[in-house]
């Protein structure tokens, strides 16, 4: 008979040598989920006893979480700016990077009578929905390539209780026609801007789990930022603005294409590391 503790000291060894990250968290969080507790709470429970359906459940998480899957996916959810996701490998893991972009729009627009912007790339929804929980007269729309993750989308706004003031639609931003979906106060997006090089060089979380169409552009990483700052001015309405999450290195190049574009105003914020990570442009 395995206890917890017995477990999580047995788990945690086995992630370090598989070369996961923060292997003890990882082993709390997945056992935590598995006897629908509060990962804390394992700690009073040390001397509890698993059953042979807990331990199989267990390994099973253990073997995928050794083999690199992101512990986002083997949970079914992730956490953005207090609310829950569901996640899976039809949308990338929010980051807390992201945070910073979603803080950042709330600054500027919960004070205003209204406003509807347009989520370029919705995901998972996550920037989308967090927007809604904190701005209680905004409404959006958001678009994706990806019709799993636009499901993925509805259903967390649902579970969010904010699907009525957001609207998902299938849109290709490089092909089709997006002039019909009309003219908003913001447009907002967490592009793919990984280059085809660093693409290459990323962590088998990534490389391997996350959906590349949302992480790079098998190119420079610049082909989605070109694109909607040329059909900007046709979006937003007068004063409206644009912001982009923006990979390591891109700030300069993003920059002189948005001013280039007609966009004025231009600010950069840096991430959690001190990286230019999000940029956001007046539309003249």
């Amino acid at each position: 008979m395995i206890i917890v503790l017995e477990a999580l000291n047995l788990s945690t060894e086995y992630l370090n040598k598989k070369g996961v990250e923060s292997a003890r968290l990882n082993a709390e969080l997945m056992l935590a989920h598995i006897l629908n507790c509060k990962r804390l709470e394992l700690y009073l429970m040390f001397d509890r006893p698993l059953d042979q359906t807990e331990l199989t459940a267990y390994r099973e998480f253990l073997a995928r979480r050794a083999n690199r899957e992101p512990l986002q996916y083997i949970l079914g959810e992730a956490e953005f700016y207090n609310i829950k996701l569901k996640v899976n490998r039809s949308v990338l893991i929010p980051r807390p990077e992201t945070e910073i972009l979603v803080e950042r729009i709330i600054q500027d627009y919960s004070q205003k009578s209204e406003f509807k912007f347009l989520d370029i790339g919705i995901g998972s929804g996550n920037i989308s929905i967090a927007i809604l929980k904190n701005i209680s007269f905004a409404s959006g729309v958001g678009i994706d390539v990806s019709d799993d993750a636009l499901n993925i989308a509805k259903s967390n706004a649902e579970n969010n209780f904010v699907s009525e003031r957001l609207k998902t639609i299938h849109i290709d931003i490089l092909k089709d026609d997006v002039m019909s979906l009309g003219k908003f106060d913001a447009i907002i997006s967490n592009p793919p801007y990984v280059s085809s090089g660093d693409f290459e060089k990323l962590e088998p979380e990534l490389k391997v789990y996350e959906p590349q169409i949302a992480l790079t552009d098998f190119y420079n990483g610049l082909t989605f930022y070109r694109k909607i700052v040329s059909v900007a001015d046709k979006l937003l309405n007068e004063n409206g603005r644009v912001y982009f999450e923006i990979g390591k290195g891109q700030s300069g190049e993003i920059k002189t294409m948005m001013m280039n574009s007609g966009l004025d105003n231009i600010s950069i914020l840096k991430d959690y590391q001190g990286i230019d990570r999000i940029i956001a442009g007046d539309i003249k």
